[in-house]
């Protein structure tokens, strides 16, 4: 119950104070969404007004069928549930169809040796946005090069995953009651892990940040986003104490080790998976306020008994990115 409330506090601030707005009937200022560096503060704050919005649409309102008319095809050459489903649910949902396919390497003419640009042109034909998960980092980039349809990035190998990014901004705004001023615990499989690359670089954008890193040897973050970080002015730091960080941050992102990230050093998998584990006794440390997120999957890395603490805000996290897509494919494809 504190968190609901603490939640519906937030959004209420946030659409008051934080977020401007953008002219009724103007163009969307992004024609793709690829990576978190497109968005500015501006933007974003706008973008999660229209979120907002679209958490109060209801089966059969008007706002339901403001995509009626429109298709949106999914590309997606890694398994995915959450992103694939809520896509597909946040189209239908405003009223749009989906061409969807899953497994696309295995069940479509890329199997035959197709190449991303040519399924891309074929695509584009059928439908008037390509929502693409691709296991290449830059395919998303590539194709919106060429592309005379909206492109969406919905998770491309080892580089981004935007709409993650801006799921869990929104989630952290509206848990937490703030951005600026936070202080970000970005904990597991960092060298391989797009959610935590995107978030970073939107958490850039907000002022007096702090972001501590927590992971195994063989997956700590990389110099890029170090570097990145740096530049932008935002304090970061590296750490090998899960407890100490988790005391102090208003935000522990849990992520899982990836073994298909591996391949043959399963030594190396072994070694690092299980080496952070949030449980009791890490609640036990962390402020009355904080959260708990994950982009989930989660294999052992968040016991279940945390399910229960209202400051476990993963679940919530994920329905939030129903809102995040709707708001996304509505502002691509008939602006604000």
């Amino acid at each position: 119950m504190e968190s609901l409330q603490r939640t519906k506090f937030s959004a209420v601030q946030y659409k008051l104070e934080n977020a401007p707005s953008f002219s009724v009937g103007k163009k969307f200022q992004l024609d793709d969404v690829i990576e978190s560096q497109q968005f500015d503060r501006d933007i974003l704050g706008a973008i999660f007004e229209v979120t907002l919005e679209m958490e109060k649409t209801e089966k059969d309102s008007l706002g339901s069928q403001i995509l009626k008319g429109y298709l949106m095809a999914t590309l997606f050459y890694e398994l995915s549930t959450r992103t694939r489903l809520s896509f597909e649910f946040a189209m239908k949902r405003l009223g749009g169809e989906v061409l969807t396919t899953e497994t696309t390497w295995e069940f479509s003419s890329v199997a035959k040796g197709e190449t991303l640009e040519d399924t891309k042109r074929i695509i584009e034909g059928y439908s008037d946005i390509i929502v693409m998960w691709h296991f290449e980092s830059g395919a998303a980039k590539r194709v919106a090069v060429t592309a005379g349809i909206p492109i969406i990035n919905g998770g491309d190998g080892l580089g981004q995953h935007p709409t993650q990014a801006l799921l869990d901004v929104y989630t952290i705004e509206r848990e937490v009651g703030k951005l600026d001023g936070i202080k970000v615990g970005l904990v597991g499989d960092l060298a391989n892990g797009r959610t935590v690359r995107s978030l970073a670089y939107l958490l850039a954008k907000y002022q007096d940040v702090k972001i501590f890193f927590v992971s195994p040897d063989a997956v700590k973050m990389k110099d890029d986003i170090k570097d990145h970080l740096t530049s932008k002015g935002v304090e970061w730091e590296e750490s090998a104490d899960l407890m100490e960080m988790a005391s102090k941050c208003d935000v522990v992102y849990q992520t899982r080790i990836q073994k298909e990230r591996f391949g043959e050093r399963i030594d190396q998998y072994e070694e690092a998976r299980g080496k952070y584990i949030v449980d009791q006794n890490v609640l036990d440390v962390m402020q009355k306020h904080a959260v708990v997120m994950h982009p989930l999957p989660r294999l052992d890395e968040i016991v279940v008994d945390v399910d229960w603490d209202p400051r476990a805000a993963y679940f919530r996290q994920a329905k939030n990115g129903q809102y995040i897509r709707m708001a996304l494919l509505k502002l691509l494809l008939v602006g604000w």
